[in-house]
């Protein structure tokens, strides 16, 4: 299939590209710095610079690209929890769920894509006891800088789940640790590793529908759902010689 990856250089993003190509996909992934071109190149990517925030340039790059399905693994997050910096991110990462979405979206539906991937959180959910799964409710009544994460995932979630007649996927990440991200081990709960969350976006390119939390068995949500629809697996991790690969752009698939 011909899938345009939308955020192809980020932590998950960068994986995930190499997953796909190794899968027998055409991918063509997406960077605002022209720079990180040649990373992708040297995955066999084909790379489109674009401003997820400017409509026509969206449009014009998804067009080009004809895919079949979408993944929307865009963030801006440069600052950790914790920083002075973090607020201001929040914000930033709140108007790209909402805006950059809403651009990607429009593309899709003028391109005639009929599936859609997006990246969202396993850890807005509203306060109640036990694991939460899929149904239950978001935590719309949160205030502060959680009230933008929270604002910013619902958006997310409306476009990608309710288009008309586009098969929408929304995977619920935990807090992410592994290389690339702030931690080297879960931080809280819920939490996942990157690897495996990557390959649960490329288990999301041809399964399932709606909504699924994907995180570790730590209490905190219910991964019940993913396990059995897409196969996913929190145990999922690269052996050591396919990283070293990643790492010179080579092959890395699992098989």
């Amino acid at each position: 299939m011909r899938i345009f990856l939308a955020g192809a250089t980020g932590v998950i993003g960068q994986p995930l590209a190499a997953l796909l190509r190794d899968a027998g996909h055409d991918v063509t992934g997406t960077t605002r710095n022209p720079a990180k071109g040649a990373m992708l190149r040297a995955l066999d990517i084909t790379p489109i610079v674009v401003d997820v925030f400017e409509p026509d340039a969206v449009a014009q790059a998804v067009a080009m690209a004809r895919p079949d399905v979408i993944i929307h693994q865009l963030t801006d997050l440069p600052s950790a929890p914790g920083t002075p910096g973090y607020p201001a991110a929040q914000e930033a990462n709140r108007r790209l769920r909402i805006e950059g979405t809403r651009n990607l979206m429009q593309a899709a539906k003028m391109a005639g894509v009929h599936r859609v991937v997006a990246q969202s959180i396993a850890f807005a959910y509203a306060p109640g006891e036990g694991a939460h799964g899929e149904d239950d409710p978001l935590d719309v009544a949160a205030e502060g800088v959680r009230q933008l994460t929270v604002q910013g995932i619902v958006a997310l979630e409306r476009e990608v789940l309710q288009a008309p007649g586009i098969a929408g996927v929304a995977l619920r990440y935990g807090y992410f640790y592994g290389p690339g991200t702030w931690y080297d081990v879960p931080p809280k709960p819920p939490s996942v590793h990157v690897d495996a969350a990557a390959y649960a976006a490329l288990l999301a390119v041809s399964k399932g529908a709606g909504a699924y939390n994907i995180a570790e068995d730590d209490g905190a949500v219910s991964s019940a759902r993913a396990r059995h629809e897409l196969g996913f697996d929190p145990a999922f991790r690269f052996p050591e010689r396919l990283v070293q690969k990643l790492r010179t752009g080579q092959s890395m698939s699992p098989r």
